[in-house]
C-alpha cells in the first residue's frame, strides 16, 4: 500500500517543502498510478532533473532516469544586428515553448511598456525606421504574464555627428593678446572620431575637439564653425563669431582742408583709429600736453583760425580697452606780414654828414619775401630802394624826409611805423611814417 508520493530535486526532499519551490509547486496525481506535478511561476533556474518517489509500508520506490525539464526565458531578436540610423528594424519575441491561442505580445522600452498601437496585436515583431531616438533597452514578454518579460536586449543605433556646436571659452568678450578656446561639440554614435576647424569657409590647421589660440589677434576675428565625424558621416556647427576686442591703434590725426592753413579761414582737425568696440572717447591735444579739447566728437574745428593756433596737435583715442595716440599733426597758420615797423642805427643822434641804416622788421607767416623802401614829402612819393636794410651815407639835414617800409609776403603787405632823430646840435627829425596796409590777392 503507497502511504507517500512526492517529487524532488538533488537532495531526496519533497519540493513542497523546499523554499525556492514551496507555493508554486502542486502536486495533481493520486497514490494509483498518476503522478502528475503542476509547477507556477517557471524561473529559468527550475531547469533540472526531478525525481518521483513514493513510499509504500515496507519499502520506497524512485521513477527511473528522473524527468528533465529545461527552462528558457522569452528572448528578443535584433534584426539587422547592426542598426544604422535610417534602416528597418525587427525586433522578435522568441519562445521555445508552444503558446495556445493568439497570444498578444507586449514590449517595453527601458523598464516602460510601449502603447499597443506601436505593435502587432498577433505577431512577436516590433517594426521601426531606427533613429537615434530609439537607442535603449528593449524587452518583451505575453500579455497577462507581464512578471515574464524577456530579458532585455540593448539597442544601440549608429549614427552621424548631430547636434554639432561650437562653445567659446571665455564666452565674454575676447582682448587681443589673451586666449581664447573653441570646442566641438556634438552627439554622435560611434563617438566623434575626426574633427576639421574652418575660419570663414576656409581650413584651419588644427584637426582636434578644441581650437586654442594662445595670443589672440584681431585678425583672428572671424565666422567659425567645426565639422564631427565618425565614420557613419559628419556634422556641421553653426557659423560662431569671434569678435576679438582691442585697444585704439593706427591712430592719426587729418586736416582739411589738407593744404595751406591761412589766417582767417576755417580747419578741422579729424582723429583716425582703429579700435574694437569703436572709440568712444577722443582726447585733443596741443604743444605737447596741453588739452586743447575733450569730449567724444571725433573732430576738432577751428572756425576763425589765429597764428597762436599754428602748434603741434596730437589726439588721444579711447575705447574701454585701451587707448592710442596719433603721432604730432604740425598746424602751420600763414598770414600776410603785421606789427611791421623800421628801426634807426645808431639808435642815438644822428650827426650831420654821417651814415644810418634803416631796417625794416616784420612778423609774417611764409616770412616775408621783399621789402620795398619809399621817401615822401610835400610833393610826392618815391621808390627808393628794397631789400630788408636801406644805408644812407652822409646824411645832411636836408635829408628830413618821412623815410618807410613796405612788408610784403604771398598774403598781403604792410607799411612801417614812423620814428624820429636827430642831429647832434640841431634838432633834425628821421620821420618813418605810419602807412595803411595792402592786401594782396
Amino acid at each position: 500500500t503507497v502511504e507517500t508520493t512526492f517529487w524532488f530535486v538533488e537532495e531526496t526532499v519533497d519540493l513542497a517543502e523546499t523554499p525556492e519551490y514551496k507555493g508554486r509547486v502542486e502536486y495533481r496525481g493520486n497514490k494509483e498510478h498518476d503522478c502528475t506535478l503542476r509547477v507556477r511561476d517557471l524561473r529559468e533556474s527550475d531547469s533540472k532533473t526531478y525525481v518521483f518517489r513514493f513510499i509504500t509500508d515496507t519499502n520506497s520506490y524512485y521513477s527511473k532516469g528522473g524527468f528533465t525539464l529545461s527552462v528558457t526565458d522569452l528572448q528578443v531578436e535584433v534584426n539587422p544586428a547592426t542598426v544604422t540610423e535610417g534602416q528597418r528594424v525587427t525586433l522578435t519575441c522568441r519562445t521555445t515553448c508552444i503558446l495556445s491561442g493568439s497570444p498578444t505580445f507586449i514590449w517595453y522600452k527601458n523598464k516602460n511598456k510601449l502603447p499597443l498601437s506601436t505593435t502587432n496585436l498577433y505577431n512577436n515583431d516590433l517594426q521601426f525606421t531606427a533613429s537615434s531616438e530609439d537607442s535603449g533597452s528593449y524587452s518583451c514578454g505575453v500579455r497577462d504574464h507581464d512578471n515574464l518579460s524577456s530579458p532585455a536586449v540593448t539597442l544601440h543605433v549608429r549614427y552621424a555627428p548631430k547636434i554639432t556646436s561650437v562653445s567659446v571659452n571665455p564666452s565674454g568678450g575676447i582682448v587681443e593678446g589673451s586666449a581664447v578656446t573653441l570646442t566641438c561639440n556634438s552627439d554622435g554614435n560611434p563617438p566623434v572620431q575626426s574633427y576639421t576647424w574652418y575660419k570663414n569657409r576656409a581650413i584651419t590647421s588644427s584637426l582636434k575637439q578644441s581650437y586654442t589660440i594662445k595670443e589672440v589677434k584681431p585678425s583672428d576675428s572671424g565666422e567659425y564653425y567645426c565639422e564631427a565625424g565618425n565614420g557613419i558621416g559628419t556634422g556641421r556647427s553653426p557659423y560662431e563669431h569671434l569678435d576679438v576686442q582691442y585697444a585704439p591703434k593706427s591712430t592719426s590725426v587729418s586736416v582739411s582742408p589738407s593744404g595751406r592753413i591761412v589766417e582767417g579761414g576755417s580747419v578741422t582737425l579729424t582723429c583716425n583709429s582703429d579700435a574694437n568696440p569703436p572709440v568712444q572717447s577722443y582726447t585733443w591735444y596741443k604743444n605737447r600736453g596741453t588739452i586743447s579739447w575733450r569730449g567724444s566728437k571725433q573732430s576738432y574745428t577751428i572756425k576763425e583760425v589765429k597764428p597762436s593756433d599754428s602748434g603741434e596737435y596730437y589726439c588721444e583715442a579711447g575705447n574701454g580697452i585701451g587707448t592710442g595716440r596719433s603721432p604730432y599733426e604740425h598746424l602751420d597758420v600763414q598770414y600776410a606780414p603785421k606789427s611791421t615797423s623800421v628801426s634807426v642805427s645808431p639808435s642815438g643822434g644822428i650827426v650831420e654828414g654821417g651814415a644810418v641804416t634803416l631796417t625794416c622788421s616784420s612778423n609774417a607767416n611764409p616770412p616775408v619775401q621783399r621789402y620795398t623802401w619809399f621817401k615822401k614829402n610835400d610833393t610826392g612819393v618815391w621808390q627808393i630802394g628794397s631789400g630788408q636794410s636801406l644805408n644812407i651815407s652822409n646824411f645832411r639835414s636836408f635829408n628830413s624826409r618821412q623815410y618807410y617800409c613796405e612788408a610784403e609776403n604771398n598774403y598781403g603787405a604792410q607799411n612801417s611805423t614812423a620814428v624820429t632823430k636827430t642831429t647832434k646840435g640841431e634838432n633834425l627829425h628821421l620821420m618813418v611814417a605810419i602807412c595803411a596796409s595792402a592786401g594782396i590777392q
